[in-house]
């Protein structure tokens, strides 16, 4: 997997492998600016660009939310090609796959228009700011809740947060992270604990819907 270094991109990770006792460690997200209405990042219809890409699950929750807001109009999209390359994450010509925002061939020319050159992995989603002509974020966690800025239902409920909180930190290290750890753990004690976290919380998720209709609140 290739990654940025400085703002130029590698294709190979020059960087040692710090993976411990073969569990696999997910990269943090560097670029974690946020929509405010007081700016530097305000939700002015029409200012923001997102790439995603269809196979990837990070960038489905940004994508359906997107959707679920009712910002189709207000918030354009680019899809990367569903199978990388040696340039990570591409876009064709024209079609589907292309990107009309930037024109970018690979999804790495727009990583590398960032102030200050950027340094990390290449990945989806991205926010992308036309005005200042920045990414305003990589994180998936944070595009989901700041898209509510712009308005439509309120899913980030004040009187149910807590819950909220909890339920997304079990489910995102132990179900959503946790097939990643299965995935892509290179022994195979790493790879029983991975798996084993991985039912554990479906179980307690089929034993929670059983008698619910929401996961939080009614």
């Amino acid at each position: 997997m290739g990654v940025m270094i400085e703002g130029t991109y590698h294709a190979d990770d020059p960087s040692p492998d710090t993976t411990l006792g073969g569990t696999f460690e997910r990269t943090k997200s560097t670029i974690r600016d946020w929509i405010t209405p007081v700016g530097p990042f305000a939700p002015d219809l029409g200012r923001y660009h997102l790439y995603a890409a269809w196979n990837c699950p990070w960038a489905h929750r940004v994508l359906l939310t997107r959707v679920v807001l009712g910002l189709e109009t207000a918030i354009s999209v680019s899809y990367a090609k569903p199978r990388r390359t040696s340039d990570g994450w591409v876009f064709d010509d024209s079609g589907a796959f292309s990107d009309p925002e930037l024109g970018a061939r690979a999804l790495h020319e727009v990583y590398a228009r960032q102030t200050p050159p950027y340094t990390g992995r290449i990945t989806v989603p991205i926010l992308w700011d036309r005005k200042t002509g920045q990414i305003v974020s990589n994180e998936s966690a944070d595009l989901v809740r700041m898209l509510g800025a712009f308005g439509g239902p309120d899913i980030t409920p004040s009187a149910h947060m807590a819950e909220i909180d909890r339920w997304n930190d079990l489910i995102y290290r132990t179900l959503n992270n946790g097939v990643y750890r299965a995935g892509f753990a290179r022994t195979q004690a790493a790879y029983d604990a991975g798996v084993a976290e991985v039912f554990e919380t479906l179980d307690k998720l089929n034993d929670h819907l059983a008698t619910h209709d929401w996961l939080v609140g009614n």
